[in-house]
Protein backbone atom coordinates (compact mmCIF):
# COMPACT_ATOMS: atom_id res chain seq x y z
CA UNK A 1 0.00 0.00 0.00
CA UNK A 2 1.17 3.80 -1.05
CA UNK A 3 1.42 5.73 2.53
CA UNK A 4 -0.75 8.74 2.29
CA UNK A 5 2.17 11.03 1.71
CA UNK A 6 3.22 8.91 -1.07
CA UNK A 7 -0.53 9.05 -2.55
CA UNK A 8 -0.95 12.62 -2.35
CA UNK A 9 2.45 13.42 -3.75
CA UNK A 10 1.94 10.93 -6.63
CA UNK A 11 -1.45 12.53 -7.47
CA UNK A 12 -0.14 16.32 -7.44
CA UNK A 13 3.04 15.75 -9.36
CA UNK A 14 0.05 13.67 -11.75
CA UNK A 15 -2.11 17.02 -11.44
CA UNK A 16 -2.24 19.29 -15.06
CA UNK A 17 -3.46 22.78 -14.38
CA UNK A 18 -6.21 23.48 -17.19
CA UNK A 19 -4.86 26.52 -19.54
CA UNK A 20 -8.36 27.67 -20.90
CA UNK A 21 -9.14 30.85 -19.65
CA UNK A 22 -12.07 33.06 -19.69
CA UNK A 23 -12.64 36.34 -18.71
CA UNK A 24 -15.09 37.07 -16.22
CA UNK A 25 -17.22 39.87 -14.78
CA UNK A 26 -15.47 40.83 -11.21
CA UNK A 27 -18.98 40.51 -9.36
CA UNK A 28 -19.17 36.93 -10.31
CA UNK A 29 -15.36 35.89 -9.99
CA UNK A 30 -16.63 34.43 -6.50
CA UNK A 31 -14.30 31.26 -6.17
CA UNK A 32 -12.41 31.22 -9.15
CA UNK A 33 -8.86 30.93 -9.88
CA UNK A 34 -7.11 34.01 -11.05
CA UNK A 35 -5.05 33.36 -14.70
CA UNK A 36 -3.06 36.04 -15.11
CA UNK A 37 -1.20 38.50 -12.04
CA UNK A 38 -3.19 41.70 -11.62
CA UNK A 39 -1.36 45.44 -10.94
CA UNK A 40 -2.59 48.45 -9.99
CA UNK A 41 -3.17 51.22 -12.46
CA UNK A 42 -3.88 53.78 -9.98
CA UNK A 43 -3.19 55.17 -6.70
CA UNK A 44 -5.60 53.78 -3.42
CA UNK A 45 -6.43 56.16 -2.28
CA UNK A 46 -6.28 58.28 -5.57
CA UNK A 47 -5.62 61.79 -3.62
CA UNK A 48 -5.33 62.40 0.18
CA UNK A 49 -8.44 62.31 1.69
CA UNK A 50 -10.47 62.72 5.01
CA UNK A 51 -10.41 59.45 7.48
CA UNK A 52 -12.88 61.37 9.71
CA UNK A 53 -16.00 63.82 9.69
CA UNK A 54 -14.17 67.07 10.98
CA UNK A 55 -12.70 70.27 9.87
CA UNK A 56 -9.72 70.52 7.53
CA UNK A 57 -7.30 73.16 8.54
CA UNK A 58 -3.42 74.07 8.48
CA UNK A 59 -1.91 72.91 11.66
CA UNK A 60 0.49 75.94 12.04
CA UNK A 61 -2.89 77.83 11.75
CA UNK A 62 -3.59 76.63 15.26
CA UNK A 63 -1.23 77.89 17.86
CA UNK A 64 -3.19 76.49 21.22
CA UNK A 65 -6.46 74.65 22.52
CA UNK A 66 -9.50 76.86 21.91
CA UNK A 67 -8.71 79.36 19.25
CA UNK A 68 -11.56 79.57 15.79
CA UNK A 69 -11.35 79.83 12.84
CA UNK A 70 -13.75 81.19 10.11
CA UNK A 71 -14.69 78.63 7.67
CA UNK A 72 -14.10 79.43 4.53
CA UNK A 73 -15.48 75.77 2.41
CA UNK A 74 -17.76 73.00 3.06
CA UNK A 75 -16.07 69.48 1.55
CA UNK A 76 -18.45 66.64 1.37
CA UNK A 77 -16.95 63.63 0.03
CA UNK A 78 -17.28 63.26 -3.95
CA UNK A 79 -16.79 66.83 -4.58
CA UNK A 80 -13.34 68.59 -5.64
CA UNK A 81 -12.33 70.89 -3.19
CA UNK A 82 -11.07 74.94 -3.35
CA UNK A 83 -7.22 75.61 -1.87
CA UNK A 84 -8.13 76.54 1.58
CA UNK A 85 -8.07 80.07 2.43
CA UNK A 86 -4.61 80.79 5.33
CA UNK A 87 -6.44 80.92 8.42
CA UNK A 88 -9.87 79.34 7.87
CA UNK A 89 -10.75 75.97 8.39
CA UNK A 90 -13.19 73.75 5.53
CA UNK A 91 -15.99 71.69 7.11
CA UNK A 92 -14.92 68.09 6.07
CA UNK A 93 -16.84 64.72 5.44
CA UNK A 94 -14.54 60.98 6.01
CA UNK A 95 -13.44 60.26 2.31
CA UNK A 96 -13.47 63.48 0.91
CA UNK A 97 -10.48 65.16 -0.56
CA UNK A 98 -8.11 67.55 1.04
CA UNK A 99 -7.98 70.67 -0.24
CA UNK A 100 -4.64 72.14 -1.11
CA UNK A 101 -3.04 73.70 1.46
CA UNK A 102 -4.65 72.16 4.31
CA UNK A 103 -2.32 69.64 6.35
CA UNK A 104 -4.50 67.99 9.41
CA UNK A 105 -8.36 67.08 10.09
CA UNK A 106 -9.57 67.36 13.87
CA UNK A 107 -12.45 65.15 14.30
CA UNK A 108 -15.99 67.38 14.94
CA UNK A 109 -16.19 65.95 18.46
CA UNK A 110 -13.12 68.10 19.22
CA UNK A 111 -14.23 71.30 17.98
CA UNK A 112 -17.23 73.59 18.59
CA UNK A 113 -19.40 75.70 15.51
CA UNK A 114 -19.46 79.58 16.62
CA UNK A 115 -22.03 81.43 15.44
CA UNK A 116 -22.35 79.13 12.45
CA UNK A 117 -19.65 80.37 10.59
CA UNK A 118 -16.54 79.48 12.50
CA UNK A 119 -15.18 76.77 14.30
CA UNK A 120 -13.64 76.25 17.64
CA UNK A 121 -10.85 73.93 17.68
CA UNK A 122 -10.66 72.58 21.16
CA UNK A 123 -6.63 70.92 20.81
CA UNK A 124 -3.45 71.49 18.69
CA UNK A 125 -4.11 68.88 16.22
CA UNK A 126 -0.60 67.32 14.66
CA UNK A 127 0.17 67.63 11.30
CA UNK A 128 -1.26 64.89 9.19
CA UNK A 129 -3.42 63.99 11.46
CA UNK A 130 -6.69 62.13 10.28
CA UNK A 131 -5.58 62.29 6.77
CA UNK A 132 -5.35 59.22 4.50
CA UNK A 133 -2.60 59.59 1.79
CA UNK A 134 -2.62 58.81 -1.51
CA UNK A 135 -1.15 55.13 -2.00
CA UNK A 136 -1.76 54.22 1.33
CA UNK A 137 -3.57 51.20 0.88
CA UNK A 138 -1.98 50.17 -3.04
CA UNK A 139 0.25 52.31 -5.43
CA UNK A 140 0.44 52.54 -8.63
CA UNK A 141 2.29 49.51 -10.70
CA UNK A 142 2.22 46.93 -7.83
CA UNK A 143 1.61 43.70 -8.59
CA UNK A 144 -1.72 43.14 -5.86
CA UNK A 145 -3.13 39.66 -6.59
CA UNK A 146 -1.06 36.62 -8.19
CA UNK A 147 -1.82 34.02 -10.85
CA UNK A 148 -2.91 31.36 -9.10
CA UNK A 149 -5.08 32.83 -6.48
CA UNK A 150 -8.63 31.46 -5.66
CA UNK A 151 -10.69 34.51 -5.78
CA UNK A 152 -12.70 35.76 -2.51
CA UNK A 153 -14.85 38.16 -1.78
CA UNK A 154 -11.79 39.99 -0.25
CA UNK A 155 -9.85 39.86 -3.45
CA UNK A 156 -12.77 40.57 -5.60
CA UNK A 157 -13.01 43.99 -3.24
CA UNK A 158 -9.47 44.99 -3.66
CA UNK A 159 -9.74 44.42 -8.10
CA UNK A 160 -13.33 46.94 -7.73
CA UNK A 161 -11.20 49.35 -5.56
CA UNK A 162 -8.78 49.56 -8.44
CA UNK A 163 -11.39 50.12 -11.22
CA UNK A 164 -11.29 46.58 -12.51
CA UNK A 165 -14.17 45.57 -14.49
CA UNK A 166 -13.65 41.85 -15.70
CA UNK A 167 -10.41 39.30 -14.43
CA UNK A 168 -8.67 36.95 -16.66
CA UNK A 169 -9.91 33.31 -14.94
CA UNK A 170 -9.41 29.35 -15.53
CA UNK A 171 -12.63 28.39 -17.26
CA UNK A 172 -14.35 25.48 -14.70
CA UNK A 173 -12.77 22.52 -14.55
CA UNK A 174 -14.98 20.01 -16.15
CA UNK A 175 -15.80 16.53 -14.28
CA UNK A 176 -17.50 13.97 -15.02
CA UNK A 177 -19.08 11.82 -12.20
CA UNK A 178 -20.66 8.03 -11.77
CA UNK A 179 -21.80 6.02 -8.75
CA UNK A 180 -21.66 2.12 -8.91
CA UNK A 181 -24.16 -0.64 -7.34
CA UNK A 182 -27.14 -2.61 -8.01
CA UNK A 183 -27.94 -1.42 -4.06
CA UNK A 184 -28.65 1.91 -5.43
CA UNK A 185 -31.78 3.71 -5.27
CA UNK A 186 -32.66 7.98 -5.51
CA UNK A 187 -34.54 9.48 -2.76
CA UNK A 188 -38.13 9.23 -3.90
CA UNK A 189 -37.88 5.91 -5.13
CA UNK A 190 -38.88 3.17 -2.62
CA UNK A 191 -36.53 0.60 -1.26
CA UNK A 192 -36.62 -2.83 -1.67
CA UNK A 193 -34.80 -5.37 0.66
CA UNK A 194 -31.26 -5.03 0.00
CA UNK A 195 -31.19 -1.92 -1.37
CA UNK A 196 -29.96 1.91 -0.31
CA UNK A 197 -30.70 5.39 -1.07
CA UNK A 198 -27.42 6.43 -2.81
CA UNK A 199 -26.54 9.55 -0.43
CA UNK A 200 -22.71 9.46 -2.16
CA UNK A 201 -24.07 11.54 -5.22
CA UNK A 202 -25.24 14.29 -3.54
CA UNK A 203 -22.21 14.88 -1.39
CA UNK A 204 -19.84 14.74 -4.39
CA UNK A 205 -22.00 16.85 -6.09
CA UNK A 206 -22.17 19.50 -3.48
CA UNK A 207 -18.40 19.45 -2.95
CA UNK A 208 -17.91 19.65 -6.25
CA UNK A 209 -20.57 22.74 -6.54
CA UNK A 210 -18.50 24.26 -3.80
CA UNK A 211 -15.27 24.10 -5.56
CA UNK A 212 -16.95 25.80 -8.78
CA UNK A 213 -16.82 22.82 -11.26
CA UNK A 214 -18.76 22.17 -14.23
CA UNK A 215 -20.44 19.01 -13.49
CA UNK A 216 -21.45 15.88 -15.74
CA UNK A 217 -23.42 13.56 -13.45
CA UNK A 218 -23.71 10.43 -15.33
CA UNK A 219 -26.04 9.29 -12.58
CA UNK A 220 -26.02 5.10 -11.15
CA UNK A 221 -24.03 2.73 -13.42
CA UNK A 222 -24.93 -0.82 -12.89
CA UNK A 223 -22.68 -3.29 -11.42
CA UNK A 224 -21.62 -4.73 -14.79
CA UNK A 225 -17.72 -4.58 -16.54
CA UNK A 226 -19.07 -3.80 -19.75
CA UNK A 227 -21.52 -1.12 -18.56
CA UNK A 228 -18.46 0.60 -16.20
CA UNK A 229 -16.33 0.96 -19.45
CA UNK A 230 -18.97 2.09 -21.24
CA UNK A 231 -19.27 4.59 -18.42
CA UNK A 232 -15.85 5.41 -18.62
CA UNK A 233 -15.39 5.67 -22.46
CA UNK A 234 -18.61 8.20 -22.32
CA UNK A 235 -16.97 10.75 -19.32
CA UNK A 236 -13.69 10.62 -20.54
CA UNK A 237 -14.65 12.53 -24.15
CA UNK A 238 -15.41 15.38 -22.61
CA UNK A 239 -14.03 15.66 -19.26
CA UNK A 240 -11.14 16.95 -17.25
CA UNK A 241 -11.55 14.40 -14.19
CA UNK A 242 -13.17 11.29 -14.08
CA UNK A 243 -14.45 10.74 -10.78
CA UNK A 244 -16.48 7.77 -9.58
CA UNK A 245 -17.57 6.38 -6.44
CA UNK A 246 -17.92 2.29 -5.59
CA UNK A 247 -16.49 -0.82 -7.17
CA UNK A 248 -13.00 0.31 -6.21
CA UNK A 249 -12.17 -2.65 -4.42
CA UNK A 250 -11.41 -6.25 -4.92
CA UNK A 251 -15.54 -7.87 -5.02
CA UNK A 252 -16.57 -10.02 -7.70
CA UNK A 253 -19.14 -7.24 -8.45
CA UNK A 254 -16.45 -5.04 -8.39
CA UNK A 255 -15.85 -4.11 -11.71
CA UNK A 256 -13.80 -0.22 -11.61
CA UNK A 257 -10.37 -1.57 -11.20
CA UNK A 258 -10.94 -3.83 -13.95
CA UNK A 259 -12.84 -1.64 -16.09
CA UNK A 260 -10.07 1.44 -15.75
CA UNK A 261 -7.32 -1.13 -16.87
CA UNK A 262 -8.87 -1.91 -19.43
CA UNK A 263 -9.68 1.46 -20.55
CA UNK A 264 -6.33 3.02 -19.98
CA UNK A 265 -4.33 2.45 -16.95
CA UNK A 266 -4.15 2.16 -12.79
CA UNK A 267 -1.71 3.37 -10.73
CA UNK A 268 -2.45 3.03 -7.45
CA UNK A 269 -5.80 0.89 -5.65
CA UNK A 270 -5.04 0.41 -1.92
CA UNK A 271 -3.66 3.37 0.36
CA UNK A 272 -2.37 3.45 4.17
CA UNK A 273 -5.64 5.02 5.12
CA UNK A 274 -8.26 5.15 7.39
CA UNK A 275 -11.41 5.81 6.13
CA UNK A 276 -10.90 5.37 2.64
CA UNK A 277 -7.75 2.61 1.91
CA UNK A 278 -9.96 1.45 -1.46
CA UNK A 279 -8.92 4.43 -3.72
CA UNK A 280 -7.92 4.27 -7.30
CA UNK A 281 -6.26 6.42 -9.97
CA UNK A 282 -4.53 6.51 -12.88
CA UNK A 283 -6.40 7.63 -16.60
CA UNK A 284 -9.14 6.27 -19.00
CA UNK A 285 -7.38 7.09 -22.78
CA UNK A 286 -5.59 10.43 -22.00
CA UNK A 287 -8.18 11.49 -19.04
CA UNK A 288 -7.24 11.73 -15.55
CA UNK A 289 -9.31 9.37 -13.20
CA UNK A 290 -9.76 8.67 -9.63
CA UNK A 291 -12.12 6.22 -8.19
CA UNK A 292 -13.41 7.01 -4.57
CA UNK A 293 -15.09 3.94 -1.71
CA UNK A 294 -18.23 3.49 -1.69
CA UNK A 295 -18.96 3.93 1.74
CA UNK A 296 -19.61 7.51 2.49
CA UNK A 297 -17.71 8.57 5.14
CA UNK A 298 -14.42 6.81 3.22
CA UNK A 299 -15.57 8.86 0.23
CA UNK A 300 -16.18 12.43 1.84
CA UNK A 301 -13.01 12.01 4.01
CA UNK A 302 -10.99 10.94 0.80
CA UNK A 303 -12.39 13.63 -1.23
CA UNK A 304 -11.59 15.83 1.57
CA UNK A 305 -7.90 15.13 1.99
CA UNK A 306 -6.55 13.92 -1.58
CA UNK A 307 -9.03 15.22 -4.04
CA UNK A 308 -9.63 18.56 -3.17
CA UNK A 309 -6.13 19.57 -3.65
CA UNK A 310 -5.70 17.65 -6.76
CA UNK A 311 -8.67 19.15 -8.08
CA UNK A 312 -7.22 22.73 -7.30
CA UNK A 313 -3.64 22.22 -8.29
CA UNK A 314 -5.42 21.36 -11.82
CA UNK A 315 -7.47 24.65 -11.29
CA UNK A 316 -4.51 26.22 -10.95
CA UNK A 317 -4.68 27.60 -7.63
CA UNK A 318 -0.78 27.57 -5.81
CA UNK A 319 -1.59 26.84 -2.38
CA UNK A 320 -3.82 23.39 -2.41
CA UNK A 321 -2.59 21.45 0.78
CA UNK A 322 -5.26 21.92 3.68
CA UNK A 323 -4.38 24.27 7.04
CA UNK A 324 -3.59 22.25 9.68
CA UNK A 325 -3.68 23.86 13.77
CA UNK A 326 -2.38 22.40 16.73
CA UNK A 327 -4.71 21.91 19.40
CA UNK A 328 -6.06 19.97 22.14
CA UNK A 329 -8.01 16.41 22.27
CA UNK A 330 -10.34 16.56 24.91
CA UNK A 331 -11.09 12.45 24.42
CA UNK A 332 -8.69 9.34 23.85
CA UNK A 333 -8.03 7.26 21.11
CA UNK A 334 -6.44 3.99 22.15
CA UNK A 335 -6.04 2.28 18.73
CA UNK A 336 -2.91 1.80 17.28
CA UNK A 337 -3.24 1.00 13.51
CA UNK A 338 -0.46 0.71 10.53
CA UNK A 339 -2.15 3.29 8.82
CA UNK A 340 -3.30 7.48 8.69
CA UNK A 341 -6.75 7.68 10.47
CA UNK A 342 -8.50 10.63 10.02
CA UNK A 343 -11.14 11.04 13.00
CA UNK A 344 -14.15 13.25 12.94
CA UNK A 345 -14.16 15.70 15.33
CA UNK A 346 -15.37 19.29 17.01
CA UNK A 347 -14.24 22.29 18.72
CA UNK A 348 -15.80 22.59 21.81
CA UNK A 349 -16.26 25.88 24.19
CA UNK A 350 -13.27 25.19 26.28
CA UNK A 351 -10.86 25.45 23.18
CA UNK A 352 -9.84 21.88 22.74
CA UNK A 353 -11.69 18.95 20.30
CA UNK A 354 -14.03 16.16 21.10
CA UNK A 355 -14.85 13.21 19.04
CA UNK A 356 -17.70 11.20 17.63
CA UNK A 357 -18.49 8.53 19.29
CA UNK A 358 -18.28 6.25 15.97
CA UNK A 359 -15.57 6.30 13.97
CA UNK A 360 -17.40 3.61 11.52
CA UNK A 361 -16.98 4.36 7.64
CA UNK A 362 -20.49 3.99 7.11
CA UNK A 363 -22.15 6.59 9.93
CA UNK A 364 -22.06 9.57 7.94
CA UNK A 365 -23.79 11.53 10.84
CA UNK A 366 -20.04 11.57 11.96
CA UNK A 367 -19.59 14.06 9.19
CA UNK A 368 -22.51 16.13 9.78
CA UNK A 369 -21.64 16.36 13.35
CA UNK A 370 -17.66 17.28 12.89
CA UNK A 371 -16.50 20.76 12.01
CA UNK A 372 -13.15 18.85 10.63
CA UNK A 373 -11.01 16.22 11.43
CA UNK A 374 -7.50 14.95 13.50
CA UNK A 375 -5.39 13.58 11.31
CA UNK A 376 -3.36 10.67 12.94
CA UNK A 377 -0.10 9.21 12.11
CA UNK A 378 0.00 5.61 12.04
CA UNK A 379 0.96 2.96 14.99
CA UNK A 380 -0.12 6.07 17.25
CA UNK A 381 -2.70 6.76 20.12
CA UNK A 382 -3.82 9.94 21.58
CA UNK A 383 -4.17 10.79 25.13
CA UNK A 384 -6.21 13.03 26.85
CA UNK A 385 -4.90 16.09 26.71
CA UNK A 386 -2.27 15.43 23.53
CA UNK A 387 -2.00 17.93 20.97
CA UNK A 388 -3.34 17.15 17.48
CA UNK A 389 -3.40 17.89 14.18
CA UNK A 390 -6.60 19.79 13.35
CA UNK A 391 -7.87 19.86 10.19
CA UNK A 392 -10.94 22.64 9.86
CA UNK A 393 -13.44 22.04 7.20
CA UNK A 394 -13.29 25.57 7.01
CA UNK A 395 -9.65 25.37 6.09
CA UNK A 396 -9.97 23.14 3.32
Amino acid sequence: MLSFEEARELLLSGARPIRRTEPVDVLHAGGRVLAEDVLAGLNVPPADNSAMDGYAMRQSDIACAGMSLPLSQRVPAGSVPEPLLPGTAARIFTGAQIPPGADAVVMQERCVVVAGDEVRVDIVPKAGENIRRAGEDITVGCQVLDAGTLLRAQELGLAASLGIAQLKVFERMRVAVFFTGDELRMPGEALAPGQIYNSNRFVLNGLLNEMGCDITDLGIVRDDLLATRDALRHAAQHADLILTCGGVSVGEEDHVKAAVEAEGALQSWRIAIKPGKPLAFGRVGETPFIGLPGNPVSSFVTFQMLVRPYLRRMQGSIDVLPLALPMRADFAWNRSVPVREFLRVRRNAAGGLDLFHSQSSGVLTSCTWADGLVENAPETMIGHGDTVRYLPFDGL
